[in-house]
């Protein structure tokens, strides 16, 4: 019998912070999900940790893969959920009612794709907030903007995947956002905002991690920005300068 909710992860020699995000799963009050596990092959404890989380963990496999996206197209695939969505190996749920209020939203909207809000919080200390990512409501012409929800907070009915497709493993640090321009685009598409945080998300990601990556994630952005005929340069401007009011000001 298909569960309610997929709930995927990807994750590579991340250990350490995977027992934090499979914890934060543990303690989701809904019980109707699947929970998969999609590894690249890590070598640094993470499969015994996996073997010893057989309650909350319903599948995983550990293989080499080739990038984030190819291992998230794959946990797509294993998906059997009606609402499919993305917890990553440095990510946590805000609180343990989040896979549930998401699913009251899908019961009363048959949503293609929610959104909710995002904290960045620090690497070494989860408590302590750096950015706070409120999305606000969806509306098309934002997009022109520079406008875009938090991918790790967007949960998808694994029917509209199946018609839009999933992430292009062309792009190596963009995916997520080229999916999310893609997907907001589609005519028909039904929006959903929750407005409360949904996931607390560590500094350092794969696209922050150095000056290199940051380049490089601008360029592949403009490029999904002109692919999807969304915008160009401009467009992201105004999606690299939104960024600087998330930042929460320490006293």
């Amino acid at each position: 019998m298909n569960k309610r909710i997929s709930l995927i992860t990807v994750t590579y020699q991340s250990a350490e912070t995977l027992k934090d995000t499979i914890e934060s799963v543990r303690r989701q009050h809904f019980t109707d999900m699947e929970y998969i596990v999609v590894d690249g092959g890590s070598v640094d404890g993470t499969l015994d940790i996996l073997k010893n989380s057989s309650d909350v963990v319903d599948q995983w496999i550990s293989e080499p893969d080739n990038g984030i996206y190819d291992a998230m197209n794959k946990g797509i695939a294993l998906a059997t959920g009606e609402v499919i969505g993305f917890l990553h190996a440095d990510d946590m749920f805000a609180n343990g009612e989040v896979i549930g209020n998401v699913l009251d939203r899908y019961e009363d909207s048959k949503f293609h794709l929610l959104y909710g809000d995002l904290e960045y919080v620090h690497s070494e200390n989860p408590e302590r907030v750096v950015r706070f990512w409120r999305s606000g409501s969806f509306r098309r012409q934002q997009l022109q903007r520079g406008w875009m929800p938090p991918h790790p907070t967007v949960y998808v009915r694994r029917d509209f995947f199946k018609k839009i497709g999933g992430f292009n493993t062309e792009y190596r640090i963009s995916a997520d956002y080229e999916w999310l321009l893609r997907a907001l685009s589609f005519p028909s598409v039904k929006v959903e905002y929750l407005p409360e945080v949904l996931v607390r998300m560590r500094m350092g990601g794969a696209s922050n991690k150095s000056l290199r990556n940051v380049i490089a994630k601008s360029g592949e952005d403009l490029r999904a920005l002109k692919d999807s005929g969304v915008g160009g340069f401009r467009t992201l401007f105004w999606k690299n300068a939104s960024k600087i009011s998330q930042f929460v000001r320490r006293n």
